[in-house]
């Protein structure tokens, strides 16, 4: 009896851990339709709000969460006291929110909300309203919310605001009141706190009223081209602006988690069209204006920007090819923000930058059309798969475009060998909000992400790698893939076993060190003793190069991979019989005298991401010579 109920208890406990597993794939939708009048000269705009969400999950909602992103700007607010108590704030948050006065605070205030045309009850906590409903959303129904509220735009800080550093006066991300996501995993109402973002697909149907002067660039395709004019319209339906006090913007995206624009008096609009892919849009202050540059530094940065739009198509090519197609008509261009952040069919970049920062950025946060905005992952919870994927494909599209050679990714490497070093380094499971430190959390979503995927490569081969990437983005655009979705999809493209590597690599903040401990020879065989040093196990490709020139490469595979890479090379290689985890230390047998040989070396590509490459070399000929 007592082992009956044991084995019931068991199976109560891991039903939960085997439905998440293998569940069956859901998502939510939302269609949003808005209006907002803009009074540009006092930074505010009242909003109106339907929303339409269908709920697809197998589950009832009972209560539903949005997001108010400007209020966390706020003296006092999460995000200010964060910065405030943080080891190592952001240097361009720091006390700044703490000091804005009233006129220069952000908030989003709900006037009104009603579901299906019934006023419901909702509470404003901080960055997130709290939403009980009057009935509840059964699975595959619908609700209907409408909503009005009116916001203040804060001076720009992080992200969004008004009159950024360069004098951009609109950088508008976070704007309005967002439905938060809920998955498979429950609701993600997160605070804002500086990091990242997770919303569901939708369509989005967005009208924006402001003073006539002003040019917009953004999300979606405009509906009105012919009424703005500004280079929106065709030529040859090229009619007279309106005169007037204002302006409305038509605006439509579909299928996106996200809607931001820009807007600036002084705003130049160019076009382009990326062969076989989607419409450019570049907007950019002309002239240039940054504070504190020469006349002779803005009419650089205004050659930068005309030179950036071949760069683009460049770079949308390259990316295409490599990492599976752009799915959206159009992408924007648009300078504003505070560096670089991305959102649906275009980025916020800010414009003063030599030339190749300014490509650098715009090929960034370009990529997150395909590593967040596209293939939506939870980027508060799995942020390296966000920037660390979109980190590895811009290194490797900046090599493409400006002609570079040898490891494209060593800046990566240098960045997590240096975390691991100050003993500072956290699990990439960590939330993007609570690392103990910004240096953690940027080397980990940033450096050690782009590290995984370079190491990936290494440990299943090129040609596996690059068909899984695509592959990827073939199964999961459009929708929230997982971790645990991108490794299977790398495990069905090479046939092995890849749990382990994302068990160790990710979950947990072990290192991987091997070394050539000693070479012992006699006329007929090298012996060579190679140890693990380190907890983290990986195969070895292992170059053994003799005095007559040629090279031979020894490849050792683990045995929980359950199978070994394709021959990536011309060399000749050498399979021996695999390392096990358990064994600290290996005997690699070669069949001919130390004599003829002139080195040893482990991981001559540099992929592995080994924490002291001090130890993987040992110069046979020198020893012999001693």
């Amino acid at each position: 009896m007592k082992k009956l109920l044991s084995l019931l208890l068991i199976t109560i406990l891991t039903l939960p851990v085997l439905q998440a597993q293998n569940r069956d794939y859901w998502q939510q939708h939302v269609d949003y339709t808005m209006e907002i009048d803009v009074d540009a000269e006092n930074h505010q705009y009242a909003g109106k709000q339907t929303l339409v969400y269908t709920n697809n999950s197998p589950h009832t909602l009972d209560r539903v969460y949005y997001h108010l992103y400007f209020n966390a700007f706020q003296p006092e607010s999460m995000m200010d006291i964060r910065s405030r108590t943080i080891v190592d704030p952001d240097r361009r948050v720091g006390d700044r929110i703490y000091n804005l006065s009233e006129d220069e605070i952000g908030y989003q205030r709900v006037n009104s909300l009603t579901q299906n045309g019934r006023a419901v009850d909702y509470e404003t906590d901080g960055t997130v309203l709290v939403v009980d409903l009057n009935e509840p959303i059964g699975p595959g129904e619908k609700a209907t919310f409408e909503m009005e509220w009116d916001a203040q735009v804060p001076l720009q800080i992080r992200r969004s605001g008004w009159n950024n550093a360069e004098g951009v006066e609109f950088s508008m991300s976070q704007w309005y009141p967002k439905m938060a996501e809920y998955d498979y995993q429950g609701w993600h109402p997160n605070e804002y706190v500086g990091r990242e973002f997770h919303a569901p697909f939708g369509n989005f149907d967005v009208k924006i009223t402001i003073d006539q002067d002003y040019v917009l660039g953004g999300t979606g395709v405009l509906q009105n081209p012919n009424e703005i004019g500004y280079g929106y319209e065709e030529e040859s339906a090229r009619v007279e602006r309106p005169r007037g006090d204002k302006m409305t913007w038509h605006f439509k995206a579909e299928n996106v988690i996200d809607f931001f624009w820009g807007a600036d008096p002084d705003f130049k609009h160019v076009t382009a069209q990326v062969p076989n892919g989607p419409k450019l849009h570049f907007l950019y202050q002309q002239p240039a204006v940054v504070e504190g540059a020469s006349d002779e530094a803005n009419a650089q940065y205004t050659e930068n920007w005309e030179q950036l739009v071949e760069y683009t198509i460049g770079a949308f090519e390259y990316a295409n090819e490599h990492f599976g197609e752009y799915p959206y008509p159009q992408y924007t261009n648009l300078q504003g923000g505070d560096g670089g952040m991305e959102y649906p069919m275009g980025t916020l970049i800010t414009g003063g930058r030599s030339l190749g920062s300014l490509v650098g950025v715009m090929v960034h946060e370009m990529y997150h059309s395909w590593f967040q905005n596209v293939l939506a992952t939870n980027e508060s919870l799995l942020e390296w798969m966000d920037e660390g994927f979109t980190s590895f494909a811009s290194s490797e599209t900046m090599a493409h475009l400006f002609d570079r050679d040898g490891n494209v990714h060593s800046g990566s490497y240098r960045s997590y060998n240096y975390i691991v070093q100050s003993g500072n380094e956290e699990p990439m499971t960590t939330h993007a909000d609570h690392y103990n430190t910004n240096g953690a959390y940027s080397v980990a979503a940033y450096s050690k992400g782009a590290v995984f995927l370079n190491q990936l490569e290494y440990i299943i081969g090129k040609e596996d790698f690059r068909n899984g990437m695509l592959k990827y983005h073939e199964t999961w655009k459009m929708k929230h893939p997982t971790a645990l979705d991108f490794v299977n999809i790398m495990e069905q493209e090479s046939g092995m076993i890849l749990d382990w590597y994302y068990e160790y690599f990710v979950q947990t903040t072990k290192t991987i060190d091997y070394g050539i401990e000693s070479v012992v020879g006699d006329e007929n065989k090298t012996v060579a003793k190679l140890e693990r040093n380190k907890l983290m196990p990986m195969p070895l490709d292992i170059v053994v190069e003799y005095t007559n020139g040629e090279k031979e490469l020894f490849y050792l595979p683990l045995r929980m991979m359950r199978g070994e890479k394709p021959i990536e090379t011309d060399m000749k290689r050498t399979v021996l019989r695999d390392w096990t985890w358990v064994e600290p230390t290996y005997n690699l047998v070669i069949n001919k005298p130390a004599s003829q040989i002139k080195s040893i070396t482990i991981d001559p590509t540099e992929r592995l991401a080994d924490i002291n490459s001090d130890n993987n070399s040992f110069d046979v000929a020198s020893m012999l010579s001693e």
